[in-house]
């Protein structure tokens, strides 16, 4: 009698611990749940548990309903706005949700290679040069206090936009014994300074003792276009110049097919390079109007396809990203465009932007023969995910080429002026 009691209280007892190990794991998922999450239309919220829990809507619009509850919420309607989900579990209110319905938003995946030319605001000092006179060697520049990095923008208070403007003005300031006025960008300040060119005793030409440029060239990865607007997003860090190493403040630019001509493999110190040349004819595909430290931006002034998938994607939010395969689209060989396995090993859900969103890896065998792993030239390439673009691949490890940053796709959109967030979108009542 007393054994069967027993045998009743320890059976009582593993029931009841069976029934809550059942509904503690999907309990505490729900509880972890963010109490805040933005989604777009359309698009399908996933819950962590297949355990079926009563989503009830709290406002009057039909901004999301469920689909089924073994799967998820599917945000379902027309209009956008803010709503309340109220989770339950066997009739016990568990979590409310406050969900944000954005507009739905997709994007043409990029890939290719493209050939990049920044001409910049002014004429940027990229060093010093000596002049030779009858005194000894000295560089007017130098001595104006003019540094390297500066940006030349006017010269007697007239605005200078290429190399080619400058000789004039050091000719006639020089035969007139003159000094020029320069107004100089430095570092987001005007400065401005007095230089007088002086004669070369070899060729007998004025010399200011600058070396100065006006455009730079490279390589990139073209990563979204949005089909409606036309506008563009690529190479997802910021271009500086080679010797300066300052970011270029961009005048205007344009970008060109380019095709890639062979690989320089990278290894463990020694990041490598795709090399690549511009397309024959030139011909320019789009503007660009920044240069960020989100990459390159502007609009297409001509259709371009990547050949593999040209049908527009939804956007993943920083916070949809997870841990786990991948696919990247890059060009190793002349201009076709290929799939490539990588692995997201870590992604930080970001509120602000930020460069570094994202660490991946590359796994797929043929991308890891063909190169080492991420090389320059790459930075750009779209990262899919789930059938959703959440990015671009950014910068590589230097002590691990099979590394490397990506950034997340919402702080491109930002930055190529789609506002994916819609300010003006009407809030549900």
């Amino acid at each position: 009698m007393i054994t069967e009691k027993i045998r009743k209280i320890v059976g009582a007892v593993l029931l009841v611990t069976l029934v809550s190990i059942l509904f503690f794991g999907p309990f505490k998922e729900y509880v972890g749940l963010p109490k805040n999450i933005i989604v777009f239309e359309g698009q399908q919220l996933k819950l962590p548990s297949t355990l079926p829990v009563t989503v009830s809507q709290q406002n009057d619009n039909d901004v999301f309903s469920v689909s089924n509850a073994e799967t998820g919420l599917a945000v379902m309607g027309e209009a956008s706005g803010n709503g309340e989900m109220l989770l339950e579990m066997a009739g016990i209110p568990i979590k409310k949700i406050n969900v944000n319905v954005l507009n739905d938003l997709k994007v043409i995946p990029g890939g290719q290679s493209i050939g990049v030319k920044l001409n910049s605001i002014g004429v940027l000092v990229v060093g010093f040069h000596q002049v030779e006179t009858e005194e000894g060697s000295v560089s007017p520049g130098e001595s104006s206090g003019v540094k390297i990095g500066d940006l030349i923008t006017k010269i007697n208070g007239k605005e200078i936009e290429k190399m080619s403007d400058v000789g004039p003005f050091v000719k006639q300031a020089g035969k007139e014994e003159k000094a020029l006025e320069l107004t100089i960008s430095r570092d987001n300040d005007e400065v401005t300074t007095t230089l007088q060119p002086i004669k070369d005793i070899n060729d007998h030409a004025y010399r200011i003792g600058l070396y100065i440029r006006d455009s730079a060239a490279g390589i990139g990865t073209m990563t979204f276009y949005h089909p409606d607007s036309k506008k563009y997003g690529a190479l997802g860090h910021v271009i500086s110049d080679i010797d300066t190493k300052k970011p270029i403040k961009v005048q205007d630019g344009h970008i060109v097919r380019s095709t890639v001509t062979s690989i320089q493999k990278g290894s463990t110190g020694t990041p490598g390079e795709k090399l690549a040349r511009f397309s024959k004819d030139k011909e320019e595909i789009g503007t660009i109007s920044k240069n960020s430290p989100f990459g390159i931006f502007g609009e297409l002034t001509k259709k371009i396809k990547n050949g593999i998938n040209d049908q527009a994607l939804p956007i993943a939010l920083s916070h949809e990203v997870k841990e786990g395969p991948a696919k990247i689209l890059t060009v190793v060989d002349d201009d076709k465009v290929e799939e490539f396995d990588v692995e997201i090993i870590s992604s930080v859900p970001q509120k602000f932007p930020a460069i570094k969103g994202m660490v991946i890896k590359i796994t797929d065998p043929k991308l890891l023969r063909k190169t080492g792993g991420i090389v320059q030239g790459m930075s750009g390439s779209p990262i899919i995910q789930n059938g959703k673009v959440i990015g671009a691949v950014t910068h590589v490890f230097v002590n691990d080429p099979t590394s490397g940053y990506g950034v997340h796709i919402e702080w491109m959109l930002n930055e190529a002026g789609i506002d994916i967030y819609e300010k003006n979108q009407q809030k549900a009542s």
